[in-house]
């Protein structure tokens, strides 16, 4: 159990690009304090990496959010490339990509990401989520991240993308190692070969599109055209990258993080098994709960000043969502997990030009969870320790041991 953060830490001291930081750490105590002392935080430089600053209160984090004019995202868009000078994937990939090719890019992909597109594809996500939480509920004991998480948003998003189905596991193994570990030692080095493993594997598969081309969103990629002409290598191996990373990790962690609550909060999970709050609002209080994307970032491209603060062209701003859905300017009692919580507008899926494309799909996910969760589990109980994962950008629990008892 994790300590209450005390008030003699000093804040400069407080390494946030090291994964130990947020693992035993009272995180909602350590960013009430930030909010309170240093909403806009210069953390220091460091050998080998630049200093940054560090937003955690939620009017500057929507602030820089909205205003792609002052900031930009091809420099990279989290703490591993910024801090390296820059992201390969700039002006390729949708996230790190600004003006009129992120918009041209986004409009080809949303076509794929309407809530009526995903109709048929949401259909499935509650089918295949019934049968796992039906399978694991039957056994009794299982590990709620291992045997049920992992297998909803990572064959979702490889049925959009068209991913066989004797590539997958494969592909969820890489998406564990690119952007956090369950391994305390696990090294840069394993999640660059990863990162790059991934993006060899849709190299091979758009190839094949071109040539065989099918209704799923590499095609859409591998055949579309922009002004006319036909996307770039990178672009359509970048953003298919994207794509398998994002719709994976924040649906998964969330599902995880919502059993993980239950069992803290049984009176929630009394809620919403008594239908007494509506899945709506249940998967938002989820979502601003866990908050699996703890941060983004920017490079400031003129001088500009954030509550007094000079910040410089530039300076790299990381904008922390974890901190900002836990602000009570916003959120009355925030450190309550309540899921009939309203309004709840959280910044889990970010905000502005750069709000995640998978939005609805990872919402339709999480819904799906509970749902199962409502009509098939009596009781959850823990059975044995949760691990954390190891990540200075993903939160949640890589494993979860849990007894789920039969309501049926």
């Amino acid at each position: 159990m994790n300590v209450a953060f005390s008030p003699d830490i000093e804040l400069d001291s407080l390494d946030l690009t090291d994964p130990r930081t947020f693992t035993g750490t009272d995180l909602p105590g350590m960013w009430r304090r930030f909010r309170e002392e240093r909403p806009v935080h210069w953390h220091p430089e460091a050998a080998g990496r630049p200093g940054f600053w560090v937003l955690s209160r939620y009017e500057d984090v929507l602030a820089v959010y909205r205003d792609n004019t002052s900031f930009t995202s091809e420099h990279g868009n989290v703490l591993a490339t910024l801090l390296k000078g820059g992201d390969s994937a700039a002006g390729h990939m949708l996230a790190v990509t600004d003006g009129p090719r992120h918009r041209a890019i986004r409009a080809l992909l949303l076509k794929s990401f309407s809530p009526r597109a995903l109709a048929p594809v949401v259909e499935g996500v509650r089918r295949r989520t019934d049968e796992l939480v039906a399978e694991v509920t039957a056994r009794g004991e299982c590990d709620f991240a291992k045997d049920v998480a992992e297998h909803i948003p990572i064959a979702t998003i490889c049925d959009l993308l068209g991913v066989p189905l004797g590539d997958r596991h494969f592909l969820l193994e890489l998406n564990k190692q690119a952007l956090s570990s369950e391994d305390v030692t696990h090294s840069e080095l394993d999640a660059l070969t990863a990162r790059n493993d991934i993006l060899l594997y849709f190299s091979e598969l758009a190839q094949h599109r071109r040539q065989m081309p099918t209704d799923d969103v590499v095609s859409v990629l591998a055949t579309g055209r922009i002004d006319g002409e036909p996307l770039t290598e990178a672009e359509i191996v970048f953003n298919c990258y994207s794509l398998i990373l994002g719709g994976d990790e924040t649906s998964r962690l969330s599902m995880i993080g919502a059993v993980a609550a239950f069992i803290a909060h049984p009176d929630q999970w009394d809620l919403l098994k008594g239908g007494t709050v509506s899945l709506e609002s249940a998967v938002e209080e989820v979502l601003r709960w866990v908050t699996p994307t703890m941060h983004f970032g920017r490079r400031a491209v003129s001088d500009l000043v954030i509550d007094g603060e000079l910040v410089e062209e530039g300076d790299i701003v990381t904008l922390w969502n974890t901190s900002a859905n836990h602000d009570a300017t916003v959120f009355e009692e925030p450190e309550r997990f309540s899921l009939a919580r309203t309004p709840n507008k959280h910044v889990a899926f970010g905000y502005g030009p750069h709000f995640c494309l998978g939005a609805f799909l990872g919402r339709a996910e999480v819904a799906a969870a509970l749902g199962a969760l409502r009509r098939m589990v009596g009781r959850i109980e823990p059975r044995g320790e949760a691990a954390p994962l190891y990540s200075n950008f993903l939160h949640g629990l890589a494993s979860l041991p849990v007894h789920l008892k039969s309501s049926l």
